[in-house]
């Protein structure tokens, strides 16, 4: 009885200092969620044959839906909020300060999209991850790669250009807004706000207390979402390792190493940034941004991540909110580097798995063709395997190539949205020093 009193007590004891442990550290909460949700679904896996095929996709849809209500309630308020912040990001400047932000965060943005890119295209070449699967290629498959070998022209065409530009603009901004086309969300924002600075300061007044109200109520509802974070990752986690099994995520194993290292070497180039034009220090820079990280990892949605990077760059970065505010909305959208890389690499790897020579001039294509798409890839989870599978059409490289990935897509879409998220925090950084309010670059 004693021992049992005393085993109660050891229990209690541990329970009590894990909850210190976690208490008010989301990242770590994420981590413990992250390997449980791991081992709990790869226990109800019915690769391991214990459990039914059945119950284990009926296990897994229950153990996932906090994950899908988490995302739900945060998307459900994502339109308002990116709207409210763009429009509070250009209103809070003035017209001189905003021509020299929204140029320059403009360059930047394409400027690190095709640094990304450069790092996919010479990975791929260098280390041509999908030659081991063309050599394990079969007969049938080879056919088809004859048949692609013909249609691989890169249809590049300079017509559609036009048309492509003009669909941006949105129309029906509430129609954008009911179908989720976010990228023509963010330009009708843009255009709303520049004209709202031309209003008076009596009309200018009101508008400016309604979009922090309705920031302030988005913000609101995320501290609610917030709670069910790690439970959302736990379930996640084993909804998608009890579905997909640790030997089909090993089967592309070079592949999946490629795009890491590439993302890691994009991770460096941030951490430069952040040092030389930000002058901050970098280590400091990753352990402020790791609930973010983390986040963007557990759901694979950089929409969803949003408000948490808002609050992160404000309160524990220091970044001015009008720098922020203007920022991390488009970034969310237009931002996205890792995507960038990851479709590059992927393009690349595909080819090279059907066995089709490309040329550098086809290279170039794609990287151009991979620039514009990334702009336009959905913030959402799996939003860039919907993007890939249009670039890879458009190059004459055969779209049902994406089903060699598809075990592995999941895993990637962790890393490289955390790397989304961490290009935004970055460009706030970089611009912060030279547009933000001074008083808020004080050493820390």
């Amino acid at each position: 009885m004693n021992l049992f009193n005393n085993e109660i007590k050891s229990l209690k004891s541990l329970h009590i200092y894990l909850q210190k442990l976690v208490e008010g550290k989301l990242w770590l909460k994420v981590i413990i969620g992250l390997f449980l949700g791991v081992g709990l679904g790869l226990l109800i896996s019915p690769q391991n044959g214990w459990v039914d095929k059945t119950v284990a996709d009926t296990l897994g849809n229950w153990l996932a839906l906090p994950g899908i209500l988490f995302l739900k309630l945060v998307q459900m308020i994502m339109i308002p909020l990116i709207v409210a912040s763009i429009i509070t990001g250009i209103v809070s400047n003035d017209k001189e300060t905003l021509k020299k932000l929204g140029g320059g965060v403009l360059l930047y943005f394409i400027g690190t999209t095709a640094i990304s890119v450069t790092i996919g295209s010479m990975l791929a070449q260098l280390m041509k991850p999908g030659s081991l699967i063309h050599q394990q290629a079969s007969a049938e498959h080879k056919q088809t790669v004859g048949a692609a070998k013909d249609e691989l022209g890169l249809s590049f065409d300079l017509n559609s250009i036009p048309e492509a530009i003009s669909e941006l603009l949105p129309e029906n901004p509430l129609a954008s807004m009911v179908s989720g086309e976010m990228l023509s969300i963010v330009i009708f924002a843009i255009i709303i706000g520049v004209a709202i600075i031309s209003l008076a300061e009596e009309l200018l007044r009101p508008i400016k207390l309604l979009l922090s109200a309705i920031q302030e109520i988005c913000m609101t509802v995320v501290k609610w979402a917030m709670i069910l974070v790690p439970v959302a990752v736990l379930g996640l986690m084993a909804q998608l390792t009890s579905s997909v099994g640790l030997s089909s995520l090993t089967g592309l194993s070079y592949y999946v190493f490629v795009v890491l290292v590439g993302l890691l070497i994009l991770v460096v180039i941030y951490l430069l940034f952040v040092t030389f034009f930000g002058k901050r220090n970098p280590i400091l820079f990753l352990k402020k941004i790791k609930d973010v990280q983390l986040l963007a990892f557990s759901t694979t949605s950089s929409a969803a991540v949003m408000p948490l990077s808002l609050k992160t760059a404000e309160e524990e970065l220091q970044v001015d909110t009008t720098v922020s505010n203007f920022i991390i909305p488009i970034g969310a959208t237009v931002n996205m580097d890792g995507t960038a890389l990851y479709q590059t690499t992927t393009t690349l790897f595909v080819a090279q798995a059907y066995g089709l020579e490309m040329s550098l001039f086809n290279i170039i294509t794609v990287v151009i063709t991979i620039v514009a798409a990334s702009i336009g890839t959905p913030a959402i989870p799996g939003g860039g395997v919907v993007v890939l599978a249009s670039v890879l059409s458009s190059s004459g490289i055969p779209a049902e190539g994406i089903i060699i990935i598809i075990g592995v897509e999941r895993l990637l879409g962790m890393f490289r949205t955390a790397v989304n998220v961490t290009g935004d925090l970055t460009a706030c950084m970089v611009f912060n020093r030279f547009y933000g309010n001074n008083q808020m670059l004080k050493p820390h």
